[in-house]
């Protein structure tokens, strides 16, 4: 990268004293006595002295690493730098004012004045200086605090992820096991079966969120597996909005709402029951549903890792916009719905 040919500090270190510079010649030539040319010359020479001496100053506050020091340390030593430069500015412009006479006084009455300038003005300087060093660390920092946010959000999403797939793997496996001594030939469908989502599931892993269109051929391959199983026990229905397909969903979670469908709904029911997915848009969201014969017990809290876990990604992806509930809906249907918002 190329470097610029002036930096920022001097830049603004010649501005301001620039201005300085400006203001007082105003003053000068239009409020106070005309401004004569000896009047200038020291007026400028008083501007050479004060660049010289601040900037010794910056040097002496970064070499020190006065900034990073606690605050009630900063202020000692800050006051003492200003006091110090500013003897040492009023004693070097004092003897040369004196010596030229570019101020008709003695040299006390020339030092004492010189040292109440230089104060002021260096005291000014320090204050801005100290600002905008101030301004810059705070938004550094509100940028590190940023970025390790994303960090901790993409680790927790890492986490979870890494939860949920063992979950769902462990549950298919249980299902093909309950199949190989009943119909091999069908046990053999439900292992290709589960390769394909597998496959699909390391597919999604690669980002944080996937299309409905995607997640849904993991859920009817998985429905599928499971309906190997239960048979004519398990009846499943779809309502798919196709303006819905290219939504972005987090990967795996309408699977996991239909295994959790599954699982605490229909195997718990000798006749089995109905699993429904509905996905449309409701207002300002995508509403994704899914629908099972089955009785709440307990709330979410009961249900397991796996909508727990829906609940914590949902929060993570979209803090507070997106919304989750799962409810009684009628005396032998539960519902599980998912919102998220249409706009970020």
């Amino acid at each position: 990268m190329r470097q610029p040919i002036i930096s920022r500090y001097w830049i603004f270190q010649l501005a301001g004293w620039g201005v300085f510079l400006a203001i007082n010649v105003f003053l000068w030539v239009f409020v106070m006595n005309p401004l004569t040319e000896r009047g200038f010359q020291r007026l400028l020479f008083f501007v050479e002295i004060g660049i010289l001496f601040t900037h010794i100053m910056r040097e002496v506050i970064r070499t020190t690493d006065l900034l990073l020091k606690p605050i009630r340390q900063q202020l000692i030593i800050l006051i003492s730098l200003i006091i110090i430069f500013s003897v040492m500015a009023a004693g070097t412009s004092a003897p040369f004012e004196f010596f030229f006479k570019l101020k008709n006084a003695g040299y006390k009455e020339i030092f004492y004045a010189d040292f109440g300038s230089y104060i002021t003005v260096i005291t000014i300087w320090s204050f801005i200086y100290f600002m905008y060093h101030f301004m810059a660390k705070t938004r550094k920092q509100e940028l590190d605090t940023i970025k390790l946010e994303a960090l901790v959000k993409s680790l927790e999403l890492k986490t979870i992820k890494a939860n949920i797939n063992p979950h769902f793997i462990f549950n298919a496996l249980n299902g093909i096991r309950a199949l190989i001594d009943e119909d091999p030939a069908r046990a053999r469908r439900a292992v290709t079966e589960l390769s394909n989502i597998l496959r699909s599931s390391l597919s999604a892993e690669k980002g944080e969120t996937v299309s409905l269109e995607d997640e849904l051929k993991i859920v009817k391959d998985y429905l599928a597996l499971e309906n190997m199983r239960f048979e004519d026990r398990l009846k499943i229905e779809y309502d798919i909005d196709d303006d819905t397909l290219d939504r972005q969903v987090p990967p795996m979670m309408l699977q996991t709402l239909v295994e959790n469908a599954i699982k605490h709904g229909i195997s718990k029911n000798v006749r089995g029951g109905l699993v429904r997915i509905i996905s449309d848009f409701t207002g300002n969201f995508h509403e994704l549903v899914v629908q099972n014969t089955g009785y709440l017990n307990g709330g979410l809290s009961r249900q397991g890792f796996g909508l727990s876990s829906t609940q914590d990604r949902l929060s993570l992806l979209y803090g507070e916009k997106a919304k989750f509930e799962i409810k009684q809906i009628d005396p032998d249907l539960v519902e599980a719905k998912v919102q998220f918002p249409l706009s970020p």
